[in-house]
This record gives structure tokens, sequence and C-alpha cells, in this order.
């Protein structure tokens, strides 16, 4: 009788268990639904249930739009808002001929800036010569790389059909080969070309296209990053509205690559905050090709001189290979470190919960390099944070699972030697030493070869196949930088001294939304303001404040005039004006530049925008705010931007330095409108 009624209460006690997971399990779906699918729940569903690793924190839950401090920081700025994109051909421009003088076969190679620099070079050489361009190729041998076969080569990043119809009123694009040429090449028996960086349109029209007319077709290998010369003359000026058109328009990224950076997009504006991008810069080559080694530690500086001296054997690098890191980085030739760039833009005002985005495939030294940029803000997150691993893995494709040995399995001669051993009776001798271990794989994470051995050892499939993803990391980067509301990058030069990463961005910020607050930090200004109170670098004075401020700024509009005569010469897309911009002024507006018509022209002279925007466009105007105020009043409230890097709200800024005077904020507001 005790047995029946214990196994009865037991049988019980296992429906209640069973009817409250059940309804533990439904509360929660509908906890989640109601969260996910209510307007009222949606920024509380982000930062409680999320499903990635960014849980927001925030000292206020309000955030006033309306502030002169929020106008300071994240405002746009005045004198640029009459700039706007204008790609179009200004004058007669033919369409493209059926009858072509042949095929331009082209593979490209290198990281993201270099293809992204490269395609519109691309375009703009088939259209000087009259050729039909074959889809270029950027991913040349997937299979070895273990990348998915659903995308081949250049749809892999970027959108074939988009590309193709953006571009029939310019150039004639195919994406193969006919078969008869298609043979000559597997046979190596069409001319190739590894074209110099910047050629000039001469090269092509004395070397090229003479070839071209003979056989038809010609193939193009450009490795550093472009292919024709950044400056062309005034009467191929349409040619550099083409390279706009490409890099702008055409060149969209592959579908599963936009839906994802836009729900990142959405998921960094869901708190109804602004946001920062800050693109370090800092990559193993950039670092090594400007001699910036010193700047880190350990093995990290070996590693870096070990790219300097392979730099320097292939004559990449014409400097030594021991230089003194230390003045370089004074002389603004090493990027500004990520501590140096939240102690930026905590001096300019910038709280400890603004959200900052950190781009880039590659921070060199990892996430150790970016923990005194963690401490001095607590909204720093970057796409991994952003999103699940799921996501990323479905922008992959299909891939197969590769496995990279670490300890290769032994031979079977070895085996078989072995087990004879084991059988041999008695043992008068010990048994033989191990065999050496292998080196041919990285013993100690990724630098590990370092210790052992002079030479790098080479890539192995998965590294290949992290390559290859890099793209994709960085095209969702690259969409969430051109869209940020505030841009500022460590660096802005690769590898081998050209526009980077961080060029292309802030081009494509001054071409689309050229009123956004886009920072360009002179590193040199920047060095030399930091050594000035490195001992007391937390608790900056008012005028060490002062002037930290001033400078950037000034940066903003200074930033435009040295990336004109430096990196435009080097990067078109890095500075698209004026030939891609026209001039256009909101009428509501004409009382507010008449008090400063001189400073405005000067700009416009200094940028060499002369056009005016097409009727047309006038009727797009989008209505500003007229509550503009004179830029003395951005600065008043400095008891919230204060020095204390480290300080939330409720701590004593006394460090921070106190209001700005009079006296400065009229100094600021003559800068704003063009005085001296």
């Amino acid at each position: 009788m005790k047995g029946e009624v214990k196994m009865m209460f037991k049988s019980k006690m296992k429906w209640v268990g069973l009817v409250g997971l059940i309804l533990s399990v439904f509360s929660l779906l509908v906890h989640i639904l109601l969260a996910r699918f209510t307007e009222e729940g949606v920024s509380e569903y982000q930062s409680s249930i999320t499903i990635f690793s960014w849980r927001p924190v925030f000292e206020n839950a309000d955030f006033p739009k309306t502030s002169p401090l929020y106008r300071r920081l994240w405002g746009p700025v005045r004198r640029l808002e009459s700039l706007h994109p204008d790609a179009n051909p200004r004058g007669y421009y033919a369409d493209p001929s059926p009858q072509t003088n042949g095929f331009i076969f082209v593979r490209i190679q290198g990281g993201f800036h270099e293809i992204r620099n490269s395609i519109p070079d691309v375009v703009v050489v088939s259209r000087l010569l009259n050729a039909t361009l074959v889809i270029p190729e950027i991913q040349s041998t997937t299979s070895s790389k273990g990348i998915s076969s659903q995308f081949k080569s250049f749809a892999y990043l970027y959108n074939e059909e988009q590309f193709i119809a953006a571009l029939t009123k310019d150039i004639n694009i195919v994406k193969t080969l006919p078969k008869n040429l298609k043979g000559a090449r597997r046979k190596k028996e069409i001319p190739v070309f590894k074209v110099p960086y910047s050629a000039s349109p001469y090269y092509y029209l004395h070397h090229v296209l003479p070839v071209l007319n003979k056989h038809s077709v010609v193939e193009l290998v450009v490795s550093d990053g472009g292919c024709l010369q950044a400056i062309l003359p005034q009467h191929l000026e349409e040619f550099q509205r083409l390279r706009c058109r490409v890099a702008f328009h055409a060149l969209r990224f592959r579908q599963e690559v936009q839906e994802l950076a836009t729900k990142i997009l959405q998921r960094l504006r869901a708190p109804g905050r602004p946001f920062i991008a800050f693109d370090p810069g800092m990559t193993r080559d950039a670092l090594a090709y400007h001699g910036c080694a010193e700047l880190f530690q350990d093995v990290h500086t070996e590693l870096i001189q070990h790219k300097r001296s392979w730099m320097i054997k292939r004559k990449i690098v014409r400097g030594k290979l021991l230089v003194n890191s230390m003045e370089l980085r004074l002389n603004g030739s090493c990027p500004l470190m990520p501590e140096e760039v939240g102690i930026l833009l905590r001096a300019y005002g910038y709280s400890w919960d603004t959200i900052i985005y950190v781009s880039g495939g590659e921070v060199f030294g990892g996430q150790r390099t970016l923990i005194p940029l963690h401490a001095m803000f607590e909204n720093v997150v970057d796409r991994t944070s952003l999103s699940t691993g799921w996501e990323l893995s479905r922008i992959y494709g299909r891939e197969a699972n590769l496995v990279d040995p670490k300890t290769p399995p032994p031979p079977v001669e070895e085996e078989v030697k072995h087990e004879a051993w084991k059988t041999a009776g008695p043992r008068p001798r010990p048994l033989p030493p191990p065999p050496a271990r292998p080196k041919s794989y990285n013993i100690e994470g990724w630098w590990g070869w370092v210790a052992e051995s002079d030479d790098e050892p080479e890539s192995t499939v998965i590294e290949l196949r992290t390559n290859a993803h890099k793209l994709l990391w960085e095209a969702i980067d690259y969409m969430v930088c051109v869209e940020a509301d505030v841009f500022i990058p460590g660096f802005d030069q690769d590898g081998r001294g050209h526009p980077n990463f961080a060029s292309l961005v802030m081009g494509h910020r001054l071409y689309q939304f050229a009123s956004s607050k886009t920072y360009r930090p002179d590193r040199r200004e920047v060095a030399k303001l930091l050594e000035e109170t490195r001992d007391h670098l937390y608790q900056a004075n008012h005028t060490w404040l002062t002037s930290l401020r001033r400078h950037l700024r000034r940066s903003v509009l200074d930033g435009l005039t040295e990336a004109s005569t430096k990196s435009k010469p080097l990067s078109f897309l890095s500075h698209p004006v004026p030939e891609c911009s026209c001039l256009r002024y909101d009428p509501s507006e004409t009382s507010r530049y008449a008090s400063s018509p001189a400073a405005n022209s000067h700009l416009h002279a200094t940028l060499g925008v002369a056009n005016h925007c097409p009727a047309w466009m006038d009727s797009e105007i989008i209505s500003r705010s007229k509550d503009k105020e004179n830029e003395e009043a951005l600065d008043e409230d400095d008891s919230l931007s204060s020095g204390l890097f480290f300080g939330h709200s409720g701590e004593n800024h006394e460090s921070g330095g106190g209001e700005i005077n009079k006296e400065e904020a009229s100094m600021d507001d003559q800068e704003e409108e063009g005085g001296d």
C-alpha cells in the first residue's frame, strides 16, 4: 500500500513539473513576441532580451536633440550644406558603341579598399579604349580557399546585375569571355599587362590599345589598388564623373551583405541615439610601411619589423629597417592609437555613454589595444557584438568543413616501426627520441612562427578563407561608416602609402552627405598636443582643452583642403570634389549666409566647386530647422564635456576647465562664419 502511494506521489510530481516547464516556455515566448512586435517594446527588447552581445548602457533615458551641445557634437557642418552630389554628365556624352575594339578581362588583387578603388578605374579604361569589359575577377581561386561555390568572384562581394544595369549607358559589359577567347586564356595565349599603379591615359592609348586591336582581347592584372592616375586632364573630366557613378551608384554589395549591414544599422539606432564610427586603420602592412613598430611591444614589434624587412627586400619601402617610431609618431606618420582617439572625443565633449562603432577587418594588436577606449566609453561595439554567428555565417554561403591540422598525422612507415618496436621483445636501449616537432604550422597562435623561423609560413586554407571573409566584414563596416552620424579615422594610409579604407569612407561621405560631421585630425598636431600634457593627460587644464577642441572643430573643414592636395592625387575617390558636386542653396537660408558670403565663397573656391545644381534638384530641397543659432552658443555648457575622461555624470567636473569664456566663444563663432 505504501509503495502504491509513493509511486502515485512521484507520478503527480512529474506531471506538475512538466506543466510548470511548459508554462515557463510559453510565458517566455509570449514575452519575446510582445517585445518584438509591439512599438513600445522595441527598445526594451533590444536592451534586455537581445540575442547578440551588446547591452547599451545610458546615463539618462532622455536624449535632448535641441540643445546647443547636441548641435555642436552631432549637427551638420553648415558651410557644407550647399554641397550636393551630382555625377551626371554635364555635356555631350555618347552612348557606348555596339562595335568595340575587343574585350578587357581584369584580375584585381588586394584587400577591400584596393578592389573598390580599382573597379572604377577599370570601367574608365574600358570607356577610354572603347572596349567591352568582362566582369572583373576579384576572387580567383575560390575552390582552394574553401569559399562557397554559390558566389563566383565578383558576385562574392558585389551585385553583378546592379553593376551591369547601372552602367548600360557608359560601357558594354559581359559576364564572361566568348568560348573561343576563354579557351585561349586557359592556354595562356592572350596578352597580359601587369598594369602599373596610377598609369596615365597615354599608357593605355599607346601601349594597350594597339595590342587590343590586334588580338581582340587583353588581360589586365591590377594589384596596387588602382590602374589609372587620379587626376585626369581637363578634357577628360567626364571620366571623373564616371568614376563617381561606378563607385557610389553601380557598386552595390550583394543582397545578403546589404541586409545584414542594414540590420546592424537598425540595432545601432534602436536606442534613439546618434553614433560615432571609428576606423583605427591599424593594419600590420601600414604599420610596417610607415615604421611604427615601437608603438607596440613584444611579438607585435617583431611581426612589424619582419614585414618591414620583407617590404625593403621587394623595394616597397625605401627607408631603413630600424627607424625611430616615436619621432615618426610626432611627425604624424603613425596612426592615432584608440586611446588617443578616445581622449580627443572625451575632451571635445562626447559623454561616456556615446555609442562608438569600431570598424576594420583587422586591428593590429587585438582587443588589447582597444581596452583604453572601452574604459572611456561604455558603448563600444563592432559588427560581432551587433550580429549573431548565424547571421554572419549566412553571408558566407554554404562552405565545406575545413580541418586545419595542427599536428599532421605521422607517415605510415613510422606507425609500422612503432608497432614493430612494441613487439620486439627485450629492450637493451631506451626508446628512441620523438620525431622533431613539425614547423609547417603556427605554434603559438598566428604569430608563433616568429620564434622559430625567419620565413613567414604559407597561408593555410582556413587563413585564405578568413581573408575572403574579411572582404565581407569590411563591406558591412563600410556601409555603417558611411551612414554614421560622425566619423573619425585613426589613419588614412595603407601599407603602400596610398589612401586606405577610411579615405574611401570619407570620400563617399563627402560626396553623398557633405555636411555630415567627418573629423580629419592632423596627427602631427594631435601628437604635439598630447605630448604637452602627457603627465596630466586625464586632468587636463582649460587652455589645453580649448586648443584641442579648436583643432578638432577646424579639422572638419581644414582636413578637406589637405585631402585635396595629399589624398586626391593618389585616389580620386578619397576626394571626389569638385568634379562630382554642385552648389545649391535653400532660399530660406539666404539670410543666414548673407552675413558671411566671403567665407562661403572662399570655401567653395578652395574646394573648386563652381557648378550650380540643375533646376530639377530644387524640388528635392529638404526643409531644415529655422532655429539654428550662432556658434557662440554651441560651446556654452562646457561642464558637460569636462576633461575628466573617466568620470560619469554626477561626479565632480572641476578638472575639466569649467565654462568657456566669451572670448573663446566669439572665436568659435568666427571660425564657423569663416573668420581668422
